[in-house]
């Protein structure tokens, strides 16, 4: 076998090889034997067919394919071995010609690859970046423990009306004088909720109301233009509610309402386990902690953000194989038009990907199954935390996280955090960071101000 490498530039690289019968004849010939083993043919017993006739029949596919993977082999080891840094995938030449398998070889197969740009980058300490630490307040606190005693809640039944109660009871049609409908609508248990009645006067109709009383109201107008809710309100058809412009009756059976825990030790001990916390003051010492651990990545995440903006500005402008890149995308993508429209935010997503690989490289970044595996056991905490679970034993942490493993998309986006993740921890040592502390509303505001960008 024949290989060549020629660069028509920087970023354009063309691979000729040429494949000699040597090269994948034997792999052909054990092929069809380990076939013909197993060949169960009209006319002879079971593996005892002669070989020419299995030559005959499959030979020539059986040849295309080894030829297939010794030329696809031999491309990525030769890039490899002689640490070519390509984008994308070779792709077939123009400058090839037809390859006829059923004439003796030699064959001669012509790529075109594309190179990735040199990247030029170091950075040291009197490299420069901000590392926004964000303070936990009493407000974020404070939410925090609302929203704990808010899970930890529950419903009562109450004798008058507040603002987010639901009310259950009986509706009776009336007539216009005010009297029941004979023949009307009848609507027995119908659960209401009048905060969301749209219409502020039929709203107010119920301030108040207690249980056991009744108030008169249009649904219709408290409802307009919004027969799904009358029809599911009365327990009738859309087309029956389009025409009920009446006035209801509704007799209040029930008031219900949500009541949040009350801030005390059985809350304390839902949330941390028994005896892990003692008093309020302890608790929200323990929030706080818990809030500030969460917030680290948020400042990571914006570290890394800056530090892609940084480095691009730092390294400037790179020169890419566009034509190579474009027919690359075109192959996996319909519609040319899409190409023309992602293709420049693709190279910049291309550009930061490979400086972020000369960065893991040049500080000798490994990320091992651990790493992988402790991004997924971070984000299943976050995930378990925005429920108000966060005192989970390990072992069910654990195995959420290799669920989640388990998807093929989701493990290589893992694979991605857990080698950022990495990088800023690296980075954090090399670069100079200058602390600033800043209120979350403020980081908020940064980040959307950076999205923006």
């Amino acid at each position: 076998m024949k290989i060549s490498f020629e660069n028509a530039d920087k970023v354009n690289g063309l691979l000729t090889i040429t494949v000699e019968e040597a090269d994948y004849n034997e792999k052909v010939e054990k092929t069809l034997k380990d076939y013909r083993k197993k060949a169960n043919i009209p006319g002879f017993r079971p593996g005892q067919a002669p070989l020419s006739l299995i030559k005959k029949q499959i030979g020539e596919h059986v040849k295309a394919e080894e030829i297939q993977k010794l030329v696809s082999d031999t491309i990525f080891n030769y890039l490899k071995e002689n640490n070519i840094q390509f984008l994308g995938e070779p792709m077939p030449s123009a400058k090839q010609e037809e390859q006829d398998l059923s004439k003796p070889a030699p064959y001669t197969f012509v790529f075109d690859i594309a190179v990735a740009p040199e990247i030029k980058l170091e950075l040291t300490d009197k490299d420069k970046l901000d590392y926004y630490e964000i303070t936990v307040d009493d407000k974020l606190v404070d939410e925090q423990v609302d929203l704990f005693a808010s899970r930890a809640g529950k419903y009562e039944q109450v004798e008058e009306y507040q603002a987010k109660d639901m009310l259950k009871g009986d509706m009776k049609e009336l007539n216009a004088d005010g009297s029941e409908k004979e023949g009307g609508i009848v609507k027995e248990g119908a659960v209401l909720m009048p905060e969301y009645i749209k219409v502020e006067d039929q709203k107010k109709l119920f301030d108040g109301v207690k249980r056991g009383e009744v108030v008169v109201f249009n649904p219709k107008k408290a409802y307009p233009d919004s027969e799904i809710e009358v029809s599911s309100m009365l327990g009738i058809s859309k087309e029956q509610a389009a025409n009920v412009d009446s006035d209801f009756a509704f007799h209040v059976l029930e008031i219900t309402r949500y009541a949040k825990a009350a801030v005390n030790q059985e809350l304390f001990d839902a949330i941390y386990g028994e005896g892990a916390v003692k008093d309020e003051a302890d608790f929200r010492s323990k929030i706080a902690e818990g809030i500030a651990n969460q917030l680290v990545s948020n400042s990571d995440f914006k570290l890394l953000q800056d530090l892609r903006a940084y480095c691009e500005k730092k390294v400037g402008k790179l020169v890419f194989p566009e034509e190579m890149l474009k027919r690359i995308m075109q192959k996996n993508v319909k519609d040319e038009k899409e190409v023309d429209e992602k293709f420049e935010a693709s190279i910049e997503e291309l550009k930061w990907h490979l400086i972020k690989e000369h960065l893991v490289k040049a500080n000798e970044i490994k990320v091992s199954d651990d790493d992988v595996l402790d991004a997924a056991r971070l984000q299943a905490r976050i995930q378990f935390a925005q429920y108000g679970m966060n005192n989970l034993p390990d072992e069910t942490v654990d195995n959420y996280a290799r669920e989640m493993l388990k998807n093929r998309e989701t493990l290589d986006g893992f694979v991605d955090r857990a080698v950022e993740n990495k990088l800023v921890e690296a980075m954090k040592k090399v670069v100079k960071l200058k602390n600033k502390k800043v209120s979350l509303d403020d980081f908020n505001k940064m980040m959307e101000e950076d999205a923006k960008k």
